[in-house]
């Protein structure tokens, strides 16, 4: 759960310079902090989203699949969400004053944004809760021995 704090800060640095770009067009500060979250997103958020799957989802699974089946189709979304997020930057990276690919880019930003807290939300409240309660102490000294 502390690595979903940072990434909603992240996603809260990736809404404001997206809405800066959107309003105020191109700067340096504010595509670096877009790339800048992108980069988080693509290094941090991948290796996170790893670890879920192969760690913590198999043993959970020894009990349900259900959530994890959730959880796994939500990890694919995401992907090509943040694959569409770095086109759409690279696209303004291209070319700074083109309105469309900065639209497109506000609106690309906007929908992984809302992709990506919603799938937060379903693990810190439905996931994280249910491992809690169905996962002795071995089994979860297993996960963590695993997510290290």
């Amino acid at each position: 759960m502390q690595e979903h704090n940072e990434a909603l800060l992240q996603l809260k640095l990736l809404t404001k310079a997206a809405q800066t770009l959107s309003q105020e067009g191109y700067t340096t500060k504010t595509f670096n902090q877009m790339s800048a979250a992108l980069h988080f997103i693509e290094e941090e958020v991948s290796v996170h989203n790893h670890k879920e799957e192969e760690a913590l989802f198999p043993v959970l699974e020894r009990y349900v699949d259900g959530p994890t089946r959730i959880m796994r189709d939500d990890h694919k979304k995401l992907r090509k969400g943040f694959q569409q997020l770095s086109t759409a930057i690279a696209d303004v990276r291209k070319n700074r004053d083109s309105f469309s690919a900065i639209k497109r880019l506000r609106i690309v930003a906007k929908g992984v944004v809302q992709m990506f807290v919603n799938h937060i939300h379903k693990e810190n409240y439905i996931l994280f809760p249910l491992v809690q309660k169905l996962l002795n102490k071995d089994e979860l000294r297993e996960v963590a021995k695993k997510m290290l």
